[in-house]
């Protein structure tokens, strides 16, 4: 087994993750699916850095950058729209655990340089976009 199959079999855990995240914004109430909405782009984030690793493409990380921002942004306006910006453990421990757990041993893998800081932009903004958007300990609202 080569380093990208080792960097394509990581990629599936963040990719299967979503299949129960799927199914939480097609069948749950708005409330859910807009946690689903903010699960999926902070997966999708994961999955484009690892498959970039594993595919030797540097252009899926510039997908990711724009994942990292546009993601919670959207989540942000559909929360305005609903008047609700629920608070989600789960994603903000995904957030914290997962985030670091990929993008720490893919830093190490590109070594020092551009690429490096890159992903730790990408990194922050993923941590930090999730992080907001999953609520302030149980409040409910959002406010204008």
């Amino acid at each position: 087994m080569s380093t990208s199959d080792g960097w394509l079999a990581a990629a599936l855990v963040p990719l299967l993750a979503l299949v129960p995240v799927l199914w939480r914004i097609a069948y749950g109430s708005p409330k859910d699916r807009l946690i689903g909405q903010n699960l999926t782009s902070l997966l999708a984030g994961l999955v484009l850095l690892l498959a970039a690793q594993g595919f030797h493409r540097a252009s899926y990380n510039d997908v990711a950058l724009v994942v990292s921002v546009l993601g919670p942004t959207g989540t942000l306006i559909y929360a305005r729209f609903l008047d609700v910006l629920p608070d989600s453990r789960l994603v903000r421990w995904t957030a914290l655990v997962g985030v670091p757990a990929t993008v720490l041993p893919l830093c190490a893998a590109t070594g020092p340089g551009r690429a490096m800081v890159k992903l730790l932009l990408i990194g922050a903004l993923l941590i930090a976009g999730s992080v907001v958007t999953s609520g302030r300990g149980g409040k409910g609202g959002v406010t204008a």
